[in-house]
């Protein structure tokens, strides 16, 4: 599981503040209690001092170290249980200042070890799904997908109807967002416009995403645009140019929507075959939907990408009539 840097960056400045915030919240709490029972203070200081004089024991040496720095710490413990004492006289509870953790797990640094804390990873998954947000609706899930935009007559050739294919497509798109994982495949969604691929891909998105996995979900005009600006820009976008392709390459699943809606040129094109054969060749999961079928798909890119969508991709064909022209004319 790869974790993108840039969410990963900010889950550790959200948990930093939430952090900050909790350390503040001691210091107010520590100077209430110092107002009303000034001995509570003079204890701190001594007890400051008793950590400072188990420093300078350690660094002497002397006869028998050990021995002195056991009596050290039993004054410390004598001081810490007259803290406390000290503490209920003002009329708060002994532990009113015991430092409290947001996280028991690892003390709030967002680590165990080198592996990311839970608590860390939940930030990262609150920024994420922002991330997402920002071209998702925030409105698409599994639960609100609806057959009933789907034509229900049998075709006489195959026996099915709209909704039948959609129902196995739907199906398909939920045990492959529950399911997700290196051996996951890589998906094309075609069929016309308004056929629901945009929001299916959504739901996955959302649905991986709250796994911990990094998904990036971007138009193709946007990523188009943004190897453009990697290649030809000397201004100070580079950099975040850099950046954001760095972030298409290298997460878990990438969901390219709206292919063939961008302006199609030899750049485009090198570009989309980067980005396909790159994330093909290191196992990266990605999820491509376009309105166009496959000989258009073989005429405007190229046989090359063409042949890596057609045998590399799960194909799922979209079925059924403009779901945004039905709603229109039912008026809702």
């Amino acid at each position: 599981m790869a974790l993108d840097g840039k969410i990963l960056a900010r889950a550790k400045d959200a948990l930093k503040y939430k952090k900050e915030k909790n350390e503040e919240a001691l210091r107010r709490r520590r100077e209430e209690v110092y107002g009303k029972n000034p001995r509570v203070q003079e204890i701190d200081e001594e007890i400051r001092a008793t950590m400072a004089e188990v420093i300078s024991i350690a660094l002497a040496g002397g006869d028998d170290p050990e021995r002195a720095v056991e009596e050290v710490q039993g004054k410390n413990l004598r001081l810490q249980a007259r803290r406390r004492e000290e503490i209920v006289k003002a009329g708060y509870p002994p532990d009113y200042l015991d430092e409290r953790y947001m996280c028991s797990e690892c003390h709030d640094t967002g680590f165990k070890d080198t592996t990311p804390c839970r608590c860390l990873m939940e930030e990262y998954k609150k920024e994420q799904a922002r991330e997402l947000s920002s071209l998702r609706r925030g409105e698409e899930r599994f639960e609100l997908f609806s057959l009933q935009w789907y034509d229900d007559a049998k075709d006489p050739d195959t026996g099915m109807s709209d909704r039948d294919f959609m129902r196995i497509v739907y199906a398909y798109c939920r045990r492959y967002a529950q399911e997700f994982g290196e051996k996951s495949d890589n998906i094309l969604m075609t069929g016309d416009p308004g056929l629901g691929k945009t929001y299916l891909s959504a739901c996955i998105a959302g649905v991986v995403a709250d796994k911990g996995y990094s998904v990036v979900y971007d138009t193709a005009g946007a990523v188009f645009s943004n190897f453009e600006a990697e290649k030809f820009d000397r201004d100070d976008d580079l950099g975040t140019a850099k950046s954001t392709i760095k972030r298409y390459l290298n997460c878990d699943l990438l969901i390219l929507d709206d292919l063939g809606t961008e302006m199609t040129t030899a750049f485009t094109v090198s570009a989309l075959y980067e980005l396909i054969n790159t994330r093909l060749v290191s196992g990266r999961k990605t999820v491509i939907n376009t309105n166009l079928p496959a000989e258009e798909i073989r005429t405007r890119y190229s046989a090359q990408i063409a042949s890596r969508l057609e045998g590399e991709y799960e194909v799922l064909r979209f079925y059924g009539r403009d779901i945004r022209l039905q709603k229109k004319e039912r008026k809702i």
